[in-house]
């Protein structure tokens, strides 16, 4: 398979990220925020979803990086920031619209109820595979609420 590389400029784009980085793993160590530029950056390890629905396990993983763009600042809640070391799965990407404008919230939701809200300029984030892929035989399950 090649690399994934996909952009996302709108919320029907974003949904499009969302669906690809679910299930993703990282460590609180991978999250980097630079203000001055605008950009914020977080190294992945992503379930690969567009192969497993054709395939038997073994599963694969990927290292990805996902990006956000004119970004104004960041907030977090319901993880240890200064814990590098842990380790969060993300379950989706979300958009708040803060206005009639492009502007808004970026909000990353993470198993356990911890999120990350990117207040940002617009919606302008990429997902890139980096790495080499890697063999896993734990395909990931989210059972329904009865």
């Amino acid at each position: 398979m090649s690399a994934l590389k996909l952009l996302a400029l709108d919320m029907e784009d974003l949904s499009i990220l969302s669906a690809h980085l679910q299930d993703s793993v990282l460590k609180v160590g991978d999250l980097s925020f630079a203000a001055r530029q605008g950009i914020f950056v977080a190294a992945v390890n992503r379930f690969v979803w567009e192969e497993a629905a054709t395939r038997k396990e073994p599963f694969e993983r990927r290292r990805a990086a996902l990006t956000f763009k004119r970004v104004k600042a960041v907030r977090s809640t319901g993880f240890d920031r200064s814990n590098r070391e842990a380790v969060l799965s993300l379950l989706a990407l979300r958009f708040e619209q803060a206005s009639d404008g492009p502007e808004g919230s970026v909000e990353l939701v993470f198993a356990g109820g911890g999120a990350i809200k990117l207040d940002v300029e617009c919606i302008e984030g990429q997902l890139a595979d980096t790495g080499g892929a890697w063999e896993t035989r734990s395909r990931p399950d989210h059972p329904l609420d009865s």
